[in-house]
C-alpha cells in the first residue's frame, strides 16, 4: 500500500510530497528516476535516496513501513550537507551526512513524519536556498526545449547551465532532460494515451525513441510499468 499527502504549506515550496509504503509481500520495488531526492525512515532507521538516474530496487520483507519526504526537483540545495552528486544513486544512511541531527526519536514515535519533518524544516531555515532557476530548468526541459534553449532563455551560457545543474539535480542537464521528458511520458500514458501520441507529446522523435529510453532509465517496458 502506498499513500501520499501533501507538505505543510511553508514548506510547499522545496517539498513535492510526504508519503507512505507499507509491503504487502517480499517482491522488490522497483523505483525509477523522477528528479527528486527523498529523506526516509524506514527498519533501519533514516537513509537518503537518489537523485537516481536509472533504475534501483527496494527489497522489503511484508509488513515493512517505510516514510519519506520527498524534495521537488533541484529544491535540495545544502539540506544534507554534501554535493547533490556524492548522493548521486546512493542509498545513505543519514548518520553518514552529519547534516540532520539524529532522528532517534522517530524509532519511539508512532509515526515518524513528524520527526523528519521537525528536522527538515529546522535545516531549512539554516541553510541557503536552493537556486532559484532550477524550476524553470527542469520545467523548460520538460517541455522539450533543448539544452541550447534553455540556456539562453535563462541568460547563462552552456557550461553555466551545467554547473547549475550539475549543483541543483545532481547530474548535467543532458541526464535531466531524459528524465523529465520520461516522467511525462509516464503520466501521459497512465491517464490512456496511445504510445505514439505520448512519444510525439511528450518529445520524442518517435515511438522506437521513446521505449529505448524508457527502458535505460527503467529497465522495463512503458506498459509495464502503466500496468
Amino acid at each position: 500500500m502506498y499513500v501520499e499527502w501533501s507538505p505543510p504549506p511553508a514548506l510547499a515550496g522545496r517539498l513535492a510530497c510526504l508519503w507512505r509504503r507499507v509491503s504487502e509481500d517480499d517482491h522488490p520495488q522497483l523505483v525509477v528516476p523522477d528528479g527528486c531526492v527523498d529523506l526516509i525512515w524506514g527498519p533501519s532507521g533514516a537513509f537518503v535516496a537518489g537523485p537516481d538516474t536509472g533504475p534501483m530496487f527496494s527489497r522489503m520483507a511484508p509488513g515493512d513501513m517505510f516514510t519519506g519526504i520527498r524534495f521537488r526537483p533541484g529544491a535540495v540545495g545544502e539540506v544534507f550537507g554534501v554535493p547533490l552528486p556524492e548522493l548521486r544513486d546512493q542509498r545513505v544512511p543519514l548518520p553518514e551526512l552529519d547534516a540532520l541531527p539524529p532522528l532517534d526519536a522517530a524509532a519511539d514515535a508512532p509515526d515518524p513524519m513528524p520527526v523528519l519533518l521537525a528536522a527538515v524544516a529546522d535545516r531549512l531555515r539554516r541553510t541557503s536556498p536552493a537556486d532559484p532557476a532550477a524550476p524553470a530548468v527542469a520545467a523548460s526541459l520538460g517541455r522539450g526545449s533543448s539544452v541550447r534553449e534553455v540556456a539562453w532563455q535563462l541568460g547563462l551560457s552552456e557550461r553555466q547551465l551545467h554547473r547549475r545543474s550539475v549543483s541543483s539535480f545532481g547530474y548535467a542537464p543532458k541526464t535531466l532532460q531524459r528524465i523529465v521528458r520520461f516522467q511525462r511520458a509516464l503520466r501521459l500514458a497512465r491517464r490512456g494515451m496511445p504510445l505514439a501520441d505520448v512519444a510525439a507529446t511528450a518529445g520524442y522523435t518517435d515511438q522506437a525513441h521513446l521505449s529505448h529510453d524508457v527502458k535505460r532509465l527503467s529497465g522495463v517496458t512503458l506498459r509495464r510499468l502503466v500496468g
